[in-house]
């Protein structure tokens, strides 16, 4: 394990944004949806620990005709997390099917968000082969991320891999394959929100929705 002078392991948070935003839906907080993730991941830290670079892996919303409000909120928070320090957000993309109801046999298009567990695991494995953290902190349920999780520990066993469970999303799979698991509790989101309003550089306001109160 690389440490510093003095001994601060290096910290590098991963956070799959839809497992993380539906665990807070399923659970019925909206209120928490405003979340400052790189503070939120820094309360999970141990004493000797500094979290060095956060990973937020997401897909703007797809305009439908029906979801403008839901993709200016989306966009406004995204911009308002650009403003924390040493995070990095990775976005890929919505790839339109055909939904079919199976009673009238009527169709409709729908979005499904792609790419998100990919771009985890090249960028754990990236940094892992790089050398840019001892700890890493996947923030997700998603057991598709069993196997970089894995392939992380084979090539790099001095390195150590944390699952962070959202609320309402948990999976035996990662339990098993990573050294050590929590869950992100409720105390973790209310005392980790962005300020409202959030003050860009150019000094624009990006004012927490009020649908999200």
């Amino acid at each position: 394990m690389t440490k510093g002078v003095e001994s601060v392991q290096r910290v590098a948070a991963y956070i799959d944004g839809f497992n993380l935003y539906f665990g807070l839906r399923q659970s019925g907080w909206r209120r928490y949806y405003w979340l400052d993730l790189p503070a939120m991941v820094t309360s999970l830290l141990k004493p000797d620990q500094a979290l060095v670079a956060t990973h937020y892996f997401t897909a703007r919303i797809r305009s439908n005709g029906r979801n403008a409000d839901d993709a200016k909120r989306q966009s406004n928070y995204i911009d308002a997390l650009t403003t924390r320090p040493n995070l990095t957000t990775h976005e890929g993309h919505y790839l339109e099917k055909t939904r079919k109801c199976k009673s009238c046999g009527a169709t409709w298009p729908d979005y499904e968000e792609k790419m998100t567990d990919v771009n985890i695991a090249v960028q754990l494995l990236s940094d892992a082969f790089d050398d840019r953290f001892d700890t890493a902190i996947i923030v997700s349920g998603d057991s598709d991320l069993t196997t970089p999780i894995q392939r992380v520990r084979e090539r790099f066993p001095a390195k150590r891999l944390i699952v962070a469970f959202p609320p309402n999303r948990q999976s035996a799979q990662l339990k098993r394959v990573a050294h050590g698991h929590t869950v992100v509790g409720e105390d973790k989101l209310r005392h980790n929100q962005l300020p409202n309003p959030v003050i860009t550089a150019s000094g624009y306001a990006l004012n927490r929705p009020a649908h999200w109160n």
